[in-house]
């Protein structure tokens, strides 16, 4: 269980990275739950996709998943930005609720559960139950998003007008990060 547990963590530093980056921008009540919700399905659902899929279909795309993640990760912090220089004379309170839709959310949660795949190998290599293993990873993903989305608006507060700049760098610097293997 041990064991479960601390790889439930180490797959979870994605999330909790990205949702700083998220959490930087501001956060209502619904993102928070929105992002939790999401990302902990994706971090719950990719092994058990990986383990189901099969080891050579899971193998081939392993390295793929990692940069297509990585890309969309880039990719969405980048569109970020974009927007963020648009509007930045736009009321702030506005800009979480457009820039943070549910399809922006799943797309991140998607792209940075996508290199999960393999884990699905080991938990078939250890025999370990899926369902206990899949309620371990979300459980384990959404208070790790909740930590990030807290802390991340914190630092938000702090940062005032530039806090979406700052969200979207977080989020291309996470998919740099696994991109390069960090994560």
């Amino acid at each position: 269980m041990l064991a479960l547990l601390l790889l439930a963590v180490a797959v979870g530093l994605s999330n909790f990275a990205a949702s700083i980056g998220i959490g930087v921008s501001g956060v209502s009540r619904g993102l928070r739950i929105r992002v939790a919700v999401v990302f902990g399905l994706f971090e719950a659902g990719m092994p058990v996709a990986g383990l189901v899929l099969g080891r050579s279909l899971a193998a081939d795309l392993g390295q793929a998943a990692r940069w297509l993640g990585a890309g969309v990760l880039i990719a969405v912090g980048v569109v970020g930005l974009a927007q963020a220089w648009r509007s930045r004379d736009a009321d702030a309170s506005s800009r979480p609720a457009r820039s943070w839709r549910t399809g922006r959310v799943l797309l991140s949660g998607l792209a940075l559960s996508s290199d999960n795949l393999a884990v699905g190998f080991v938990l078939g290599a250890y025999h370990t139950g899926l369902p206990l293993a899949a309620a371990v990873f979300g459980v384990v993903s959404v208070a790790m998003s909740l930590a990030g989305l807290e802390l991340g608006a914190r630092i938000g507060i702090a940062t005032g007008d530039r806090s979406e700049l700052i969200a979207s760098a977080v989020l291309i610097a996470v998919g740099t990060a696994i991109a390069a293997g960090a994560f």
